[in-house]
């Protein structure tokens, strides 16, 4: 055992369970490192056992998917060719001459330092949801997308009991779906996309059936629960004193701007709303992997360019989870072959890259098709909150940038404090950038996550005095 090749996978999504599983095939050691208590990432989510819950499968599809992903898992735990850390938030990778070093937080407060030392590591970090202001958006009752389908696979409960859900992109379908079948009365589904735009692509509409068969499955069930969908119509306001109590829509022109007189008011007591997804990128940027506009670039093996790192899943760029399988299998397999000290046979996962092939020229179509209106920002007034933590305005970034001549989200960000505060940007980046008339770029500091001073000193020093240690050298 002690000569096996180790390699640390952080993220135990479906990216990072399809590596675990293939380099674990191939005879590689394996520390799968995730914050969660369980397996299965935002995709998988699992109720808490303590819940109870009786039929699970009722609010996941590809379940079987999973349930071979939870099999294979067991049996390489079983066998001691991996180790699941869970609950352990990293925070950082260093890179040593005898190899990488993952730094991890375990648990809440008081939290316990723990380092994991590896060969190599594989980042399926996976992504985050993207929202953009509006008037009345940090009202309580206005969630993400993803926060409240994670309330109800995670916690068994619904967001509230009259909901709209809004934005822009794929989630809002099993999202909207999911709340209607468990109790939910869903108000309306406000997409500002027009879906009918993807006819104008059969070429990759037929390339696809599985996803085809899936839109069609949904609208089905939209159908069935009677869930009125708005397309090319965005969320222009959220009302309400202490909390959510309606929204006011409106349908959008050909440019992506709100149509006069279109504006009508839904009566709602919660908000889910998302603009679709950005990877995570935070541990490849302070590893110094290459980033090309807001994801990890890789090559064909699902290396980065840093040696001994690959990554796999949202990471590199927003897909879906049938993506990010493919990728994660390629660089599972990568990774075996080159800790074995062999070379790679990119005929043992064929199979795997026509698939992820396929699946990014799909995910390419559908950003272009789902892209946020163009104009959102004309809907953002002086008056609405953009970064949350810092409590800036939409007022002071835009006065950064005609009053002070902010030419640039950096120069912004010292001038206002947007982006400064606890989530160091992951939120309001996107918003802050579009206000400023500046490109996007991947969000991230030295750390992915705010680390008590506390920790960074004992970093490195001895783990009988300083918590536990996973070395598997």
């Amino acid at each position: 055992m002690t000569e096996r090749r180790h390699l640390a996978v952080i993220g135990a999504g479906p990216a990072g369970l399809a590596a675990t599983l293939a380099a674990a095939r191939h005879g590689t050691r394996v520390t799968l490192v995730d914050a969660a208590p369980e397996a299965g990432g935002q995709f998988h989510r699992q109720p808490a056992a303590g819940l109870g819950a009786r039929r699970p499968q009722a609010l996941h599809h590809r379940w079987r998917g999973w349930q071979r992903l939870r099999e294979g898992l067991d049996q390489y735990l079983a066998a001691g060719l991996v180790t699941h850390l869970r609950e352990h938030h990293v925070w950082f990778v260093e890179r040593r001459q005898q190899g990488l070093t993952v730094h991890a937080l375990l648990g809440s407060a008081p939290e316990r330092p723990v380092e994991v030392h590896a060969d190599a590591v594989l980042l399926a970090t996976g992504g985050h949801e993207q929202v953009l202001p509006f008037p009345g958006w940090t009202l309580p009752g206005v969630v993400t997308a993803g926060g409240a389908q994670a309330m109800l696979k995670g916690g068994l409960v619904l967001p509230g009991r009259t909901v709209v859900v809004a934005g822009t992109g794929p989630l809002l379908l099993p999202v909207a779906t999911g709340l209607a079948a468990a109790g939910a009365r869903v108000a309306a589904l406000v997409e500002s996309a027009d879906p009918r735009a993807f006819w104008g692509r059969p070429a990759i509409l037929t390339a696809q059936p599985a996803k085809l068969a899936e839109a069609v499955g949904y609208a089905a069930e939209l159908l069935r629960h009677r869930v009125r969908t708005l397309v090319r119509a965005t969320v222009v306001e959220a009302h309400g004193d202490e909390r959510l109590t309606a929204v006011t829509v409106a349908t959008l022109d050909t440019e992506g701007r709100v149509r006069p007189d279109t504006r009508r008011r839904i009566d709602c007591d919660t908000l889910a709303v998302g603009h679709g997804m950005l990877p995570h990128t935070d541990l490849a940027q302070g590893l110094g992997c290459r980033v090309d506009g807001v994801a990890v670039h890789v090559d064909d093996e699902q290396r980065t360019d840093v040696p001994g790192v690959w990554a796999a899943g949202e990471a590199t760029g927003v897909g879906g989870a049938a993506l990010a399988l493919a990728e994660g299998h390629i660089a599972g397999r990568s990774a075996a072959a080159r800790l074995s000290g062999a070379v790679p046979d990119p005929r043992g996962w064929a199979g795997a890259a026509r698939s992820r092939a396929g699946l990014r020229r799909f995910g390419a179509a559908l950003d272009e098709v789902c892209a946020p209106p163009a104009h959102w920002a004309e809907l953002v007034t002086d008056d609405t909150v953009v970064c949350r933590c810092e409590e800036v305005t939409g007022g002071a970034v835009r006065r950064a940038v005609t009053e002070l001549g902010a030419g640039d989200v950096r120069t912004v960000k010292l001038l206002t404090r947007a982006g400064m505060g606890w989530c160091q940007g992951r939120m309001c980046g996107t918003a802050v950038a579009g206000l400023a008339g500046c490109p996007r770029t991947a969000p991230g500091g030295p750390f992915a996550r705010p680390v008590p001073l506390g920790v960074l000193a004992r970093a490195g020093q001895d783990d009988e005095q300083h918590g536990r240690q996973h070395d598997m050298k």
